[in-house]
């Protein structure tokens, strides 16, 4: 299910390097999960190539700030380097004005990562955590696990070191080839090991080739932020011949530990949602036979007539709802949101969407929830109509830009603090453009199309006609308030798929990667039945209690797991993040509110078209005279 090396994407191809071969390493970008503000590498005053050329990117990448850059760093093929200056003259070392000092210090204070590319490989720091299970001192186990990226610097009793020196130890896998032809060698894995080495213990000569310092006897370079700096930025570069294969090389980045979790949180959600449905086919099978039994014996006709029930508000079930246009609107975007997500998710589950691929998965998703506009624009066609609205102009236009243009707006009022930050996460002008004309050049018209072809097809036939007259309404019990309904009806969906939450949330606000869609997949599929299955219950309770108005009422409460979510990312925020400035807590929560409106936006789609169905199936069967 989750075999990443099953097979790759078209267009990402291995580079085979013969002997010597230059392999070069670029930056991407730095980041933290202490700010969750990118920069570029060239934002801070490392050594620089005579020639900056920075990659053409596509959506994604821009989109997740990634800058990627060429950088100085000179590494050969399966050729060593002991030590080397970066740049600087052996005799002059490198000289960081205040400025820049103030800079790398306040960098390295909020634990920025710095992320270097070797053959589009991520460089990795190597951890190794010792489990000590039986207590015994021999038997220690080591627990290798990778983190991305590797530390700018560190800090120390209220001193700041940067990382100067870094040992890359980069694996090869080599190339079983014809005896009398040339080895080639694949790159199959990044590791650096970075150190702090103060200017005085380093010594260069005039070949730019550099000795360490032996042993532990060495100080750190420390960075003092209120005067200049002087030090040497140095590599060294070690190869070692590996087993793995080219097509697996990723898996060291996508091991999880924690496989067993997902398992369990799966099984966990599938006799949940069993055990539902279980109680769903017994209450509501049971007592609707019993139901439409009375209601159709010809003989008792009067004495029925007296009973409640949903029979007696059979006259009003369809009636339109208020506001017929916001509600067909927000069903079309959900409808959206929902074949975008169902086929993003399938891709990325057979491999096609790799890591490797950067930005893939966010480019494919934009496009496609253009694209998806028809779909949406259909379905909400179709619905207004059924809701015997007219104006099909007025309401496909508000389905291609409501929920929208809702994105746009907070995205751009977020992308404002973040160019007053100068980061790089900040989406630039032109690619703002660009999507701006996507939106309107491909999804709006897109949406027009399907909803004229809805709006034109034969509404949806329901089974009874509605009465002239509006019936009273009951007065109605605590529990029919329309809160108490999203608290019952969203807790069943969370609980089924809580545990991938934590996991996803960990790779976009943490910087893991993320590769479970297998169990995505199957979460997904679960959190589809158990929306419909809460959503009937809800439905049915509410016709019980003859309040016939359940349009509007249904698409929130089977939203419901929304509200749960957002509990979840404030106490996310609270326990796992250390975010601590305006700006960052204020990227959170406007990312967040788009994640749960979405997810609202989803989930209330599911629930309405499933209890909407019901509602058809269940009035079809009884007999009105």
């Amino acid at each position: 299910m989750c075999d990443t090396g099953a097979f790759y994407v078209p267009g990402v191809a291995p580079i085979n390097f013969h002997q010597n071969d230059p392999v070069e390493i670029k930056a991407v970008k730095l980041t933290s999960s202490r700010t969750q503000l990118p920069y570029e590498y060239y934002s801070l005053p490392f050594c620089q190539p005579s020639k900056i050329t920075y990659k053409a990117e596509n959506l994604g990448e821009v989109l997740r700030g990634d800058r990627i850059v060429n950088t100085p760093f000179q590494v050969l093929m399966n050729s060593e380097k002991k030590c080397e200056v970066l740049c600087g003259q052996s005799n002059k070392p490198v000289t960081l004005t205040m400025e820049q000092s103030r800079l790398v210090a306040e960098r390295i204070s909020e634990d920025y990562y710095v992320h270097l590319i070797a053959d589009n490989l991520p460089v990795a720091t190597r951890l190794e955590l010792y489990s000590n299970r039986d207590g015994d001192d021999k038997k220690k186990e080591k627990d290798v696990q990778f983190e991305h990226g590797y530390r700018l610097g560190f800090t120390d009793v209220n001193k700041i070191y940067l990382h100067n020196h870094l040992s890359f130890i980069l694996y090869y896998h080599r190339e079983d080839l014809e005896e009398d032809r040339e080895h080639t060698y694949r790159v199959v894995r990044f590791e650096v090991i970075p150190q702090s080495v103060r200017l005085e213990d380093l010594k260069a000569d005039e070949k730019s080739s550099c000795t360490l310092p032996e042993g532990t006897n060495s100080s750190p370079q420390e960075i003092d932020p209120t005067k200049e700096n002087q030090l040497y930025f140095t590599y060294s570069v070690h190869w070692e011949e590996s087993d793995i294969k080219w097509a697996s090389r990723w898996d060291t980045y996508l091991t999880m530990s924690d496989v067993q979790i997902h398992w369990f949180s799966i099984i966990n959600s599938v006799v949940v949602v069993f055990f539902l449905s279980g109680i769903l086919s017994m209450i509501i099978i049971r007592t609707l036979r019993k139901d439409i039994a009375n209601y159709n014996k010809e003989d008792d006709i009067e004495d029925t007539m007296e009973e409640s029930g949903w029979k007696l508000v059979h006259g009003d079930v369809f009636r339109p709802p208020q506001y017929p246009m916001i509600l067909s609107s927000l069903l079309g975007s959900g409808i959206q949101l929902f074949c975008m997500i169902l086929i993003v998710i399938f891709v990325a589950m057979l491999g096609m969407l790799s890591p490797s691929s950067r930005g893939a998965l966010m480019t494919t998703a934009c496009f496609l929830f253009m694209f998806m506009g028809v779909f949406g624009g259909f379905s909400a066609g179709r619905l207004y109509r059924t809701l015997k609205g007219h104006r099909w102009k007025k309401g496909a236009f508000c389905t291609a830009t409501l929920y929208p243009g809702v994105v746009f707006g907070i995205c751009f009022v977020l992308n404002c603090f973040i160019w007053g930050k100068h980061s790089s996460g900040a989406v630039p002008f032109p690619t703002m453009v660009a999507l701006l004309c996507m939106w309107f050049g491909i999804s709006l018209p897109l949406v027009y199309l399907g909803y004229y072809f809805g709006f034109r097809k034969q509404p949806y036939d329901n089974p009874v006609r509605t009465n002239q007259i509006p019936r009273q309404i009951p007065e109605q019990r605590w529990y029919m308030n329309r809160f108490v309904g999203i608290l019952m009806a969203g807790i069943l969906p969370f609980g089924a798929m809580f545990i991938e939450l934590f996991f996803i949330f960990s790779a976009i606000w943490e910087n893991q990667f993320y590769y479970l869609f297998g169990f995505l997949f199957l979460v997904f599929i679960i959190l589809v039945v158990s929306c419909s299955q809460i959503s009937i219950v809800m439905v049915y309770f509410q016709l019980c209690a003859e309040d016939y108005r359940w349009w509007w009422r249904n698409f929130l409460v089977s939203g419901g797991s929304a509200f749960y979510v957002l509990v979840y990312a404030i106490f996310y925020f609270v326990n796992k993040l250390d975010i601590v400035e305006f700006i960052p807590s204020l990227l959170y929560f406007g990312y967040t509110a788009l994640m749960v409106l979405s997810f609202w936006l989803l989930t209330g789609t599911i629930g309405f078209y499933a209890a909407y169905m019901f509602v058809r199936k269940i009035y079809a069967a009884v007999k009105i005279d």
